[in-house]
Order: C-alpha cells, then structure tokens, then sequence
C-alpha cells in the first residue's frame, strides 16, 4: 500500500510541475523581457535568421533546478 502513496506523491508534483509550465506558456508572451535578455543570440542575415536563448536557457535552468532542489529536500 506504501508503493500506492509513492505513486500518487510522484504523479501529483508532475501534474504540479506540467500546470506551472503550461501556465508560463500562457503568460509567456505578455512578459516582455523573456527571450530578449541580454547573452541571448539574435543574428539576422539576408536569408536567415538565427536565434538562441542562451541567457533565457541559463535562468531557466537555475530556477528550475532551485525548485526541484526545494521539493526534493526531506
């Protein structure tokens, strides 16, 4: 029965987790200064366009790990 409460626990952090990012998405726009952070790759070209996050990617990555670290702490 224990293995049952584990599932329930991990299922419910990943609905947590998926509604927090479907909600970013749903902002995502309106907030203006996301995807254009300084250290974020912008090169137009005549043909071409090229565009990479990486300043975006960074933040991203420490938050979401801080929030993992914080859920994951006993």
């Amino acid at each position: 029965m224990n293995d049952f409460s584990q599932f329930g626990k991990i299922f419910l952090i990943i609905g947590i987790v998926i509604a927090g990012i479907g909600l970013l998405m749903m902002i995502g726009g309106k907030i203006p200064w996301i995807g254009k952070l300084p250290g974020d790759l912008f090169f137009k070209g005549e043909k071409f366009t090229f565009y990479f996050p990486l300043t975006t990617s960074i933040l991203a990555s420490v938050i979401l790990t801080l929030i993992l670290w914080l859920i994951s702490r006993k």
